[in-house]
């Protein structure tokens, strides 16, 4: 029973509802170490090294200090990097109305993919050893890979949830 201050649709949907998520999920790409184990691992290389350099320079091998260091600044770069990619992220959601997926890189540049529901698929590369590879969302001629920097078990989970979405937002919700 409806009040009449309430309206209701004619085809009985609540416009309220309309763009309310059936799924949604932030992706981040998974990181190893954090702050504290980057600068506990630093310390202990440069320890080793610093150590090893010494006794290697006592001996006479003075060019191997160079190499130690060129090591340590190779590292040092290398986690950086994997850090500043580490700030980058998808986020897809998934709405009776709408598909959105948008992509952050690690500089802040945003892409955005809208799709309607009632024609986007989702289409899996499976591997039996390696298990599942590839998630594309495909809505017409468009293809878009989703979940790229998620492991094959986070990508299975992702995969059931936008599967059972777009099948519910197929449905009529």
């Amino acid at each position: 029973m409806t009040s009449r201050n309430q309206q209701v649709h004619p085809d009985g949907l609540d416009p309220d509802t309309m763009d309310r998520a059936l799924f949604q999920a932030t992706i981040r790409p998974h990181q190893s170490l954090s702050r504290d184990g980057f600068r506990i691992v630093m310390a202990g290389c440069c320890l080793v090294s610093a150590v090893v350099s010494i006794k290697m320079m006592q001996a006479g091998f003075w060019p191997i200090a160079g190499f130690f260091g060129l090591d340590m600044l190779a590292l040092f770069i290398a986690l950086k990097v994997s850090f500043r990619r580490g700030r980058s992220f998808e986020e897809v959601m998934i709405s009776p109305i709408a598909v959105l997926l948008t992509r952050v890189t690690h500089r802040g540049e945003r892409r955005e993919w809208r799709f309607n529901p009632i024609w986007t698929k989702l289409t899996q590369v499976d591997d039996e050893e390696f298990g599942l590879q590839r998630l594309t969302l495909v809505s017409r001629h468009e293809q878009v890979v989703v979940a790229r920097d998620a492991s094959p078990p986070e990508r299975a989970v992702i995969a059931e949830g936008l599967t059972k979405a777009l099948a519910q937002a197929k449905k009529g919700y």
